[in-house]
């Protein structure tokens, strides 16, 4: 592994914790059903970087449930993000649609 490749597993690692621990902040702080959909989806995209890289390494490899070769996960984990910010959005558009 080069420096390079170092350099970018520490900075999605290091960017993806922050967000998370600031998102787990804000969760504390708020019952809002669309900022808790968004701080889920935060989550789940360091959740994606978390396990992508422990694929790259090795540590995880074929799982027990895949479809074809694809691992379940592989498929799973990076659309969780965009579905719970997609369902937030819905939720602040029918919330301002609502009030007007």
């Amino acid at each position: 592994m080069d420096a390079g490749e170092i350099i970018y597993i520490s900075s999605q690692l290091t960017a993806g914790a922050l967000t998370s621990f600031f998102a787990i902040m804000l969760w504390s702080k708020t019952r809002d059903v669309a900022w808790m959909l968004i701080v889920i989806g935060a989550i789940a995209a360091y959740v994606n970087t978390v396990y992508s890289i422990l694929v790259f390494f090795g540590i995880v490899g074929d799982t027990i449930f895949s479809v074809g070769t694809v691992p379940f996960a592989s498929i799973i984990l990076p659309v969780l993000p965009p579905i719970f910010f997609s369902a937030a959005f819905i939720v602040m558009i029918i919330r301002k649609t609502r009030n007007h």
